[in-house]
């Protein structure tokens, strides 16, 4: 598997992710670090296992090469930091000092750090914060969380915006987003498609050289927020998860997220000193997204009757390698994180399969199961295609145990593989049977429900759906659900719309879920110490995550 997104960031995801450390702590831009390997040239390396990467550095677009490798994060600077494992924690200040709303986050006011500059030496202002989110209201193609600004102003030196609605769901979202510098991109044609091959950010690197398989960038002296001990990053691109975790394991990488089948034999035992990971998650889950479109598909009886034979503990042990927490509710919600959460009805309520029933399911609704294959009510057989990335281990064995799972019901399925690019195109405009990815994550599983079951996100095959529901799920009442939910004035409100949401995405099935998604890595000691950990957990480790900043401030050469 490679690393894969989560909005909320965002993001999330991200999240993505909230922090009592101070960033300018360090001092280090000007001189060898003392110590071995990495850390006595100040280099940290980074790998992903998703193949050769197009020069495109603009922070905005999930597709580029910031994004995929994450560096975006070292160049681009938000508001705040969040923290996606601890998600109801205030975030840490980062280009705003303070932040206050009111009227039921219908409207929030920044104050600024009067000390940040970008890294062409230029002041950091309040105008630059309006232009960037009048651009993201301008170009809804860069708005890649869906927020619907609505007024934009500075008022006395402070940055504040307006809503229509209740952003109560898109605190974090706001906060974390990326400021650009006013003065280069206003002189932009085009924005949505434009590559930002010379990036200019607030943060503490900029772009060194990039070549399909290496990126570097360095630390830039004068950064607004203090000195960096870590003078320099490597990202390099892999093919596949072999090439990464072979890299990991041989010290030729530091710090990547990587599935691996055996991690103990494969990277912990290399330098069991040194060798570590930590896979920690938030509200967030990978499971099968259907394309409910398409026939048979569209029928909720198959969907639900596929969730019921689906073994999670299988996939859990033999795809995830006991990786990834394991789904045991129908809901799709992480246990023990999402307890609070879950509706009276499924509270002890468990996925272990269930054949028989899954049968009497598809009978009532008009299935008919003839010589071991299974007929839909129009008499046509049930064929279905699994599709994901080449390489991505994880995911292709657990679709090949879900093919195995639903084959007790006659339905045959088949595995094709693509290459990740290929793959990302056809989820975003609907061409799919049926893929396993993941759902955005959050403060609570509304960012992961909204993801898949939104009609507001909906979009017609063959147009490309950027913000989520890939599997075209339409329900107006789980819309109005999710609506109530994000627009709710208290909490029995929400509560409420939220159980409601819980019982639709149970019986209409419009994914399965499979694994509660983490936002680990692995990572080496050897030359650099600081990293998140479960007993110090500042921030999700992994180094496509917004608080992915926060761990290279963090970070000090070993001794």
């Amino acid at each position: 598997m490679s690393v894969r997104r989560r909005t909320t960031l965002r993001a999330v995801a991200a999240a993505t992710v909230a922090i009592a450390l101070a960033a300018g702590c360090s001092n280090a831009n000007s001189g060898a670090n003392k110590g071995g390997g990495g850390g006595a040239t100040g280099v940290l390396t980074i790998g992903k296992p998703d193949g050769p990467q197009t020069n495109n550095s603009n922070p905005f677009l999930n597709t580029s090469a910031g994004a995929t490798l994450g560096y975006r994060y070292m160049i681009y600077e938000p508001l705040a930091m969040t923290n996606m494992i601890k998600p109801t924690e205030k975030a840490d200040p980062w280009l705003a000092t303070d932040w206050a709303w009111e009227g039921n986050f219908t409207k929030v006011t920044f104050t600024l750090d009067d000390r940040a500059k970008w890294a062409d030496g230029k002041d950091l202002t309040a105008a630059d914060v309006e232009f960037t989110f009048n651009l993201l209201k301008k170009h809804p193609a860069l708005n890649g969380n869906g927020i619907p600004f609505d007024g934009i102003a500075v008022e006395g030196g402070k940055v504040v915006l307006t809503f229509k609605e209740s952003q109560f769901v898109n605190q974090n979202k706001i906060i974390q987003t990326f400021i650009v510098p006013k003065h280069i991109w206003e002189k932009v044609d085009n924005p949505e498609t434009w590559p930002n091959r010379t990036p200019v950010g607030s943060g503490p690197y900029k772009l060194k050289t990039f070549t399909p398989q290496t990126t570097t960038l360095v630390a830039t002296p004068t950064y607004w927020n203090g000195k960096t001990k870590v003078k320099e990053l490597r990202y390099t691109a892999y093919n596949d998860n072999s090439a990464a975790t072979t890299a990991l394991a041989t010290g030729k990488v530091e710090w990547s997220f990587v599935f691996m089948p055996n991690h103990k034999q494969l990277f912990i035992d290399k330098d069991p000193k040194n060798h570590k990971l930590w896979f920690p998650s938030g509200l967030g889950i990978h499971g099968l997204w259907f394309n409910t479109a398409r026939k048979p598909l569209d029928n909720p009886a198959l969907r639900k009757a596929m969730a019921m034979v689906v073994d999670r503990n299988a996939i859990h042990i033999q795809a995830q390698a006991t990786l990834y927490p394991e789904i045991t509710n129908p809901t799709g919600i992480p246990l023990p994180a999402g307890e609070p959460f879950l509706a009276p009805e499924y509270q002890g309520a468990n996925t272990k399969p269930d054949v028989p029933g899954a049968k009497k399911l598809l009978a009532e609704a008009g299935f008919t199961l003839e010589g071991g294959v299974l007929k839909d009510p129009s008499g046509k057989p049930v064929t279905l295609t699994f599709t994901d990335p080449a390489g991505w281990n994880d995911y292709i064995t657990g679709l090949a145990i879900i093919k195995d799972n639903v084959k007790q019901l006659g339905i045959e399925a088949k595995v094709k593989t693509q290459t990740a690019e290929a793959w990302g195109v056809d989820v975003a405009n609907g061409n799919f049977d049926a893929t396993l990815h993941w759902t955005n994550s959050g403060a609570t599983p509304y960012d992961m429900y909204q993801n898949v079951m939104d009609g507001a996100l909906l979009q017609p095959i063959g147009k490309s759906s950027q913000l989520g529901n890939f599997g075209r799920f339409k329900n107006d009442e789980a819309t109005a659900a999710l609506k109530e939910y994000a627009n709710a004035k208290d909490e029995p409100t929400r509560t409420k719309a939220l159980h409601t949401v819980q019982k639709i995405f149970v019986e209409q099935a419009p994914m399965i879920p499979t694994a509660a998604a983490p936002i680990g890595a692995e990572y080496s000691t050897k030359n650099w110490i600081g990293w998140p950990t479960e007993a110090n957990p500042y921030a999700p480790p992994q180094h496509t995550q917004p608080s992915a900043l926060e761990i290279v401030l963090n970070l000090t050469p070993a001794k």
